[in-house]
């Protein structure tokens, strides 16, 4: 029984399916590194929504404001 090209032609296809759904997770850092970096960057988010709260905060309700 033959098939031709069949065969290879839906490896290619498999292949491009499972290609196309990858995400980009592999930054090359270790775990270390990446904590780190996380780390960094949730202390520049916290600090900035503080200095943002000092200098006034924000009109956005919150969940004690009653309408």
């Amino acid at each position: 029984m033959t098939r031709g090209n069949q065969r290879e032609k839906d490896r290619e296809r498999a292949a491009a399916r499972a290609g196309k759904g990858k995400k980009g997770g592999d930054d090359g850092l270790t775990p270390e590194q990446r904590r780190e970096r996380d780390a960094k960057a949730l202390q520049e988010k916290t600090a900035k929504k503080a200095a943002k709260e000092a200098a006034g905060g924000s009109n956005a309700p919150t969940k004690d404001t009653k309408k």
